[in-house]
């Protein structure tokens, strides 16, 4: 049986002449409403915009969702005069500070989390899988925290930041670890576990509310999903959906082990810590660690591991074929950041990377 599934994308929006990012997505957002309802929103920031699909259990289904929506919101912007852009940093703008969209919320975030704040100009994808109920939810979680490295290392689109290179492929990454309650989830032994946890964590201030949990998989706080959202926004439609495919497979076969009783490996934080790490700085096309292991490992090799390992719930909803052709193609033509750079090499032009990011309405991406 397909589990439902669905997908958030943020995207920056920039000036068409300059290519900085520019405080116009609420402005976006309003116009992208009367296509889209409120699977469109606003962000924390006000250069970001949000869009979701609805749920679904069809792949082909979720990435006609995921064209109209980047089309929608790339029209939207078009009327607007700017740029939709899909990459996980800003690679050109002034950013700090940033300015803070309006809203009580973002107000209350901003007296909680101060400068914290101040480098939230980050675009993710977050997918949702639909789970029996909670406590499923956080033992699925359990089971999932191998393989985050590798799929921080397959959706790494964000190299730079505000003008310069990082050296890393995915520096989003590691802005979000700087955050109190971020990164890849603690091993927890049950619901009761993780409530306890999340209710100190709340009792001390360390979150303003169970919105403020970021780490990397969690349970939905208004929806019953599991939500995985440590990807990069993904420059293309096609990424987009590959991202989308693997994740769902790892929740269902992460699903099928918890109600198998089979125990999840539980690598140490240290190193896990340290394959997040190298996975954001080297990427898909270069070495890191198979935590199942403590052994160095590359990480085309841990992809292949991941589709070995995903390969039954991928057949079980028809979808092997597609996510190995989205694989090959990832693996031939790189990720974002290797195409980013790939941009940039050509004129050693900034502008030039912006421009490869941007989301055409009606476009393959």
């Amino acid at each position: 049986m397909a589990l439902r599934f669905g997908v958030e994308e943020e995207y920056f929006v920039a000036d068409p002449g300059s290519r900085m990012v520019v405080a116009r997505a609420p402005a976006v957002v309003e116009r992208a409403s009367a296509a889209l309802g409120d699977r469109a929103s606003t962000e924390l920031i006000a250069f970001l915009a949000e869009a979701k699909t609805s749920p679904c259990d069809d792949l082909g289904k979720l990435e006609e969702q995921i064209r109209e929506m980047r089309a929608a919101m790339a029209s939207a912007a078009a009327e607007e005069g700017v740029r939709l852009i899909a990459t996980g940093t800003p690679v050109l703008g002034e950013l700090v500070p940033p300015p803070i969209s309006a809203g009580a919320r973002y107000a209350e975030s901003l007296a909680t989390f101060r400068a914290l704040d101040d480098e939230q100009c980050i675009c993710s994808c977050h997918v949702h899988v639909e789970m029996p109920d909670p406590e499923r939810a956080v033992l699925v979680s359990n089971h999932l925290r191998p393989w985050l490295p590798t799929l921080v290392a397959l959706s790494g689109n964000s190299p730079y930041w505000a003008g310069r290179d990082t050296g890393h492929d995915c520096w989003r990454v590691l802005t979000w670890a700087r955050w109190p309650v971020a990164g890849p989830p603690p091993f927890f032994e049950s619901l009761a576990h993780y409530e306890d946890l999340v209710g100190t964590l709340l009792g001390c201030g360390a979150l303003m509310d169970t919105g403020t949990i970021f780490w990397d998989v969690r349970p939905s706080a208004r929806l019953p999903t599991i939500e995985v959202r440590l990807g990069d926004v993904a420059m293309t439609t096609r990424e987009a959906v590959l991202f989308a495919a693997l994740t769902r497979a790892l929740v269902q076969v992460s699903l099928a082990a918890v109600e198998a009783g089979e125990p999840a490996p539980d690598p140490a934080p240290e190193l896990l810590r340290a394959a997040y790490w190298l996975a954001a700085r080297n990427g898909l096309a270069g070495a890191g660690v198979d935590v199942r292991t403590g052994r160095p490992a590359a990480f085309r090799d841990l992809a292949g591991d991941l589709m070995a390992h995903v390969r039954p719930a991928l057949a079980e909803t028809g979808d092997a074929d597609r996510a190995a052709a989205g694989m090959r193609e990832l693996l031939e033509c790189g990720t974002g950041a290797q195409r980013q750079r790939a941009a940039f090499r050509r004129r050693e032009r900034l502008t030039d990377v912006v421009d490869a990011a941007v989301v055409h309405g009606g476009s393959h991406r």
